[in-house]
């Protein structure tokens, strides 16, 4: 089982970046395609990223299309979620998943790090 601990969360102004990073331990972390998603207040949880085992396919939701970049590395055991150009809708608390490769389910998950963008 993988442990996955999210960081780098905090507030910023419109049009200002953050840099998220998410720590994994207890696993292979080249056996996992790594995920980011978000939660709203009041709204269902929303994919926004993912990235493949190697770093080879990455997918951007519209919202955040060339905005957002996703990136990992598998010798620090990271995930990274690069977020430019932030704007007040991107608030939310932001969770970094993971699944096994050759199953359909992210199954392990972050506590989540808090993302507000103020206007």
């Amino acid at each position: 089982q993988v442990q996955l601990v999210e960081s780098g969360g905090g507030l910023v102004q419109a049009g200002g970046s953050l840099r998220l990073s998410c720590a994994a331990s207890g696993g292979t972390f080249s056996m996992y395609h790594m995920a980011w998603f978000r939660q709203a207040p009041g709204k269902a949880r929303e994919f926004v990223a993912s990235i493949s085992w190697n770093g080879g396919q990455t997918y951007n939701s519209d919202s955040v299309k060339g905005r957002f970049t996703v990136s990992r590395d598998n010798v620090k055991n990271t995930v990274n979620l690069q977020m430019n150009s932030l704007k007040p809708e991107d608030t939310a608390l932001y969770y970094c998943a993971a699944r096994e490769v050759g199953t359909f389910n992210y199954n392990y998950w972050g506590q989540g790090t808090q993302v507000t963008v103020s206007s």
